[in-house]
């Protein structure tokens, strides 16, 4: 381990999250609609929510995706009070990400501007009725899958959302890889494998992104989903900024 990989962990979440290289993650997010984080969270963290799972106390709901028809595997959504990781990644990377969004839309024509701090944007969410927690734990198994989606929610819809490995491929499960598609109007879909490492983050499009063309900006329909685990157990956090109905 090098110097600085070790004094990067011995940093605080937050501390972690500000030293971000934000200018890369905001062209990443401009040209290709998602951007990754390498080793954001520590082997330590990931272990400790990965095993929140088992938990009855810490969710506030559980779904099968089989029974809805979202694949194959099943999620849960975080209680108030959210686990401090979560907290803190939910609360610290907002201001980095509504800088980005509000420049989305500002591009996009859309008049809809975020506020600087993550409590004021759950203020307006509760305000419309989002009140409860959105933040989930994902646990796959072999043969599971999550379909292709997008995590709306409600009226009010931050447009950027993150998603973290908590496990080990190729130790702790082979296949699901997380994949984005992007619908470009008439043209097919493009479809984008994003491979991640234990504690390595993905930041991507809720719903749409803006892309150039020859007349100028347009909107770009996002989905993503995970492709099917071929053998052992893979857990995933993913922190959804807007509160649901």
């Amino acid at each position: 381990m090098t110097a600085a990989l070790r004094r990067r962990k011995a940093a605080s979440l937050s501390e972690r999250i500000a030293a971000l290289d934000w200018e890369r993650i905001s062209a990443d997010l401009d040209t290709q609609g998602c951007a990754t984080v390498s080793a954001l969270l520590t082997p330590a963290e990931c272990v400790a929510l990965a095993e929140t799972y088992s938990s009855d106390t810490a969710f506030r709901s559980r779904v099968v995706m089989a029974r809805h028809g979202f694949g194959r595997g099943e999620y849960k959504y975080f209680a108030h009070p959210l686990p401090e990781t979560v907290s803190t990644l939910r609360t610290e990377l907002y201001p980095q990400l509504s800088r980005i969004a509000n420049r989305w839309n500002e591009t996009l024509g859309i008049d809809v501007r975020y506020p600087d701090a993550h409590e004021a944007f759950l203020a307006r969410c509760h305000e419309a009725g989002q009140t409860r927690p959105t933040p989930l734990l994902l646990q796959y198994g072999e043969g599971d899958y999550n379909c292709l989606h997008q995590d709306l929610y409600g009226e009010h819809v931050f447009p950027l959302q993150v998603a973290f490995l908590l496990s080990v491929p190729g130790e702790d499960f082979t296949g699901g890889e997380f994949v984005l598609t992007e619908q470009r109007p008439r043209m097919q879909s493009r479809a984008e494998v994003v491979p991640l490492g234990q504690g390595d983050g993905v930041i991507f499009a809720v719903h749409h992104r803006p892309v150039k063309g020859t007349r100028g900006h347009y909107r770009v329909n996002m989905r993503h989903g995970v492709s099917r685990l071929r053998s052992g157990r893979r857990h995933t956090v993913g922190i959804i900024f807007h509160d649901a109905q």
